[in-house]
């Protein structure tokens, strides 16, 4: 049974081999797995919800990908949630067109009627990349240590936008930022 669907911001194709080699550095070292297991793709989640009917959502996304460009990113921190998740994540840096992007979804989602959770209105979201969930407790500080290794900053691009189901991850859509022809 569907957990919830997200709409997902996915990178270009160095950005996210940087990201999928940290997944895999943390699976080898048998610290975290989940990622690979639902099978999700790297992103940052710029709306999520439990339930919504992907077909109202698919148009307004459309919408919105072909009046975008592709976003620059820059990962340069790694964080965590206080949380019992144990959620470790790269940080972009808090771009005023990374916010604005976000913002401006919600925004064209919120005039069709779509309510938008606390968590993603523009004044709390905070953008992230997961890159392992459900940490144990005793190996937190060790997976500090591995994603350190990664030699930040990361830099890319935003390229695509798209509606996943979870878990485990089906994508139901997705559009290339910019582009106007349909996918």
């Amino acid at each position: 049974m569907s957990q919830g669907y997200a709409i997902e911001l996915y990178f270009d194709p160095a950005l996210e081999n940087q990201v999928l080699k940290a997944w895999n550095v943390l699976a080898r070292r048998q610290i975290s797995t989940q990622l690979i297991e639902i099978e999700s793709r790297p992103h940052i989640t710029l709306f999520s919800t439990p339930y919504i009917e992907p077909t109202k959502l698919e148009s307004i996304v459309k919408n919105f990908a072909s009046k975008q460009e592709p976003l620059p990113l820059s990962f340069s921190a790694i964080g965590t949630f206080p949380s019992d998740k144990n959620v470790l994540f790269l940080a972009p840096v808090p771009t005023l067109s990374l916010l604005q992007f976000q913002s401006q979804l919600c925004d064209a989602m919120k005039k069709e009627g779509i309510e938008i959770g606390d968590e993603y209105k523009a004044d709390s979201w905070i953008p992230y990349c997961s890159v392992a969930q459900e940490v144990p407790k005793t190996r937190m500080a060790e997976a500090f240590c591995v994603l350190r290794d990664l030699k930040l900053p990361v830099n890319g691009y935003a390229m695509d936008i798209g509606l996943v189901e979870f878990s485990p991850v089906r994508e139901h859509f997705s559009f290339m930022l910019g582009n106007t022809i349909d996918a």
